[in-house]
């Protein structure tokens, strides 16, 4: 890894923005009537700056929490100090409010803060470089991945599928959890319409007891599906997912809903997962995240980059595919959402299933202000 010379924060600033969601996004355990992004700008004091977005899906009233935390628990840590590497940044903010995260019950968003943060300072280092970030994590890295449509919703999920088809997706992830009747006739209808040769996914976030996921895996196997997602909730016992995975006939995937690299370790290890799915806007960014994603190739899984929010996420999580190669897919949202059209880089259309990233510094994105304007509901740290 190129090393980035020594920085000083003089500016941390937060957006929140809010875009109507239609048609509204339907998953097991919730619908989302809007789509929300917290973005967040680092400038340093050479008047260098970066971009890096917090996960702040759920609850409705994430993202204004999110932001609050990144400017009232974060920036103060954060500016004003000489960080000698972005890593020693991410591990000193972390360190610095572990015991609030106790004291206040909030780890997770007080993760989720943090990592967004320390995507823009990654996004700043590489355009201090001049090179594309994943360059910076990896020169032997690759600018080309493969990438698969996600959040198909269950009304019809076959029209969904082969309209992402006709814009070059050739990998669809259908939603599941609605009825065990309902999600195989689903299934059998994107199989049906797709063809032998596309490629399926389903995620049942969270949704299953270990008896259901046990029967639907066995189920869904007949229709030839690359992995079953979630099918347990993320704090099921290990050993528990280590039952299902010894019996299910197909890749049982997770990690979105991890935290930390001891469990991304024992998902594998004790639970037998073969997919692994960190979600660099909700725990580690960069910093964290691409060691876990090292290790997870290391260990023969296929290492998929969750996300489903705005474009700075998404292009950073193509940048970390990019950065580590090896076999899996990054998950592209398949409904409308301009806070992700708007914010990804210039080119990033998809060719047979495959999107190149540019050669631009940075993560290769410009966010166009004027134009995200109306979408902003609340700005803090200007």
């Amino acid at each position: 890894m190129i090393q980035d010379r020594p920085f000083q924060v003089a500016k941390l600033e937060t957006f929140v923005l809010r875009a109507p969601a239609e048609p509204p996004v339907r998953t097991s355990f919730g619908i989302m009537h809007d789509r929300p992004a917290v973005l967040v700008r680092v400038t340093d004091t050479e008047g260098h700056h970066g971009w890096g977005e917090v996960w702040c899906n759920f609850p409705a009233v994430g993202a204004e929490h999110r932001a609050r935390l990144v400017d009232t628990c974060i920036r103060p840590l954060l500016c004003g100090r000489t960080w000698s590497t972005p890593l020693e940044c991410f591990q000193s903010l972390s360190d610095s409010v572990r015991i609030l995260a106790i004291q206040s019950g909030e780890p997770g968003p007080l993760a989720h803060a943090i990592a967004g943060v320390d995507t823009a300072i990654w996004d700043m280092a590489a355009r201090r470089a001049g090179l594309p970030l994943w360059k910076l994590l990896d020169p032997q890295g690759g600018a080309t991945i493969s990438v698969y449509t996600s959040g198909i919703n269950p009304e019809h999920p076959e029209r969904v599928a082969e309209a992402k088809a006709r814009e070059g997706y050739t990998a669809f992830k259908l939603k599941v959890g609605f009825g065990d009747r309902r999600d195989e006739d689903n299934v059998r209808a994107l199989r049906d319409a797709m063809g032998p040769d596309a490629t399926l996914m389903v995620d049942a976030n969270q949704a299953w007891t270990q008896p259901q996921a046990e029967t639907m895996a066995q189920k869904l196997a007949a229709y030839r599906l690359e992995w079953l997602e979630e099918p347990l909730p993320a704090d099921t016992p290990w050993d528990t997912w280590r039952a299902l995975t010894d019996k299910a006939p197909l890749r049982i995937a997770a990690g979105e809903n991890l935290r930390g690299a001891d469990a991304f370790d024992a998902g594998i290890k004790q639970g037998g997962l073969a997919v692994i799915q960190p979600d660099l806007g909700k725990w580690g960014g960069f910093s964290a995240c691409l060691p876990v994603a090292r290790a997870v190739l290391e260990q023969d899984r296929w290492f998929c980059p969750h996300w489903l929010g705005g474009g700075i996420g998404l292009t950073a999580s193509m940048h970390l595919k990019a950065a580590v190669g090896g076999p899996g897919y990054v998950e592209v949202d398949s409904n409308t959402n301009p806070l992700r059209d708007l914010l990804m880089p210039e080119g990033h259309g998809v060719k047979n299933g495959k999107v190149t990233l540019p050669d631009t510094p940075g993560l290769g994105v410009a966010p166009p202000l004027d134009r995200l304007a109306p979408y902003v509901v609340a700005a803090y740290g200007a």
